[in-house]
């Protein structure tokens, strides 16, 4: 392999090792506990901003019960392999659903709180490297954001720096909340994009002239 195939694969480690914390419900705080490995190291690798020595990916490779061929995304597909999209469930009962690969960039996911029977404690918040977006698609969604407390609606939208303490609770005793997250593991940003006003483009063209 190719000293650039090398670092292509590890710096690919880094997201693949973020989705495989989350898709489990773990916290850079729990991993650290249990392999030993500072929360700082760990996510500067998943940030891709340190690369992962042997000894760290065998320890993560354990903890996390996965293969180094699954973490260097070269492990084989078997032939005609069905696609799923079975939801992932956690022992709080959130279920999260995998809408991207997590091979770099933008990751995509939705979440689903269930129903709580009356009003919860603010959640613990946690910070990292990166960027996050989320949208409420049911239900009524509390972030807690620094040192504030907003209460997002069906059709809300919120974006934030992930270095700011931050977390997500089921804010209604009325049923589940649904919500979608764009996160992007090196901070990037979404870029809106919108059509010229009407007649603008055109105007424009005719003075240049």
């Amino acid at each position: 392999m190719a000293v650039d195939e090398v670092d292509g694969t590890l710096a690919a480690m880094g997201p693949r090792l973020r989705a495989t914390r989350e898709q489990r419900g773990a916290t850079l705080a729990g991993i650290s506990s249990a392999t030993g490995i500072s929360p700082s190291t760990l996510s500067r690798i998943e940030t891709g901003r340190r690369k992962p020595t042997l000894e760290v990916v065998l320890r993560l490779v354990k903890e996390y019960g996965v293969s180094l061929d699954e973490l260097a995304g070269t492990a084989p597909v078997p032939a005609a392999e069905p696609r799923t999209s079975a939801p992932l469930s956690f022992g709080d009962s959130k279920v999260v659903l995998p809408l991207t690969r997590y091979v770099g960039g933008l990751h995509a996911h939705k979440h689903v709180l269930p129903a709580v029977e009356g009003p919860p404690a603010r959640p613990r918040q946690v910070s990292h490297e990166g960027y996050e977006w989320l949208c409420v698609l049911y239900g009524r969604l509390r972030l807690a954001l620094g040192d504030q407390d907003l209460v997002l609606a069906a059709g809300d939208a919120a974006e934030f720096d992930t270095r700011i303490p931050h977390a997500v609770a089921n804010a209604g005793s009325d049923g589940p909340v649904e919500y979608l997250i764009l996160f992007g593991p090196q901070g990037e940003r979404l870029r809106p994009r919108t059509p010229p006003a009407a007649g603008r483009g055109t105007g424009e063209r005719e003075a240049a002239q």
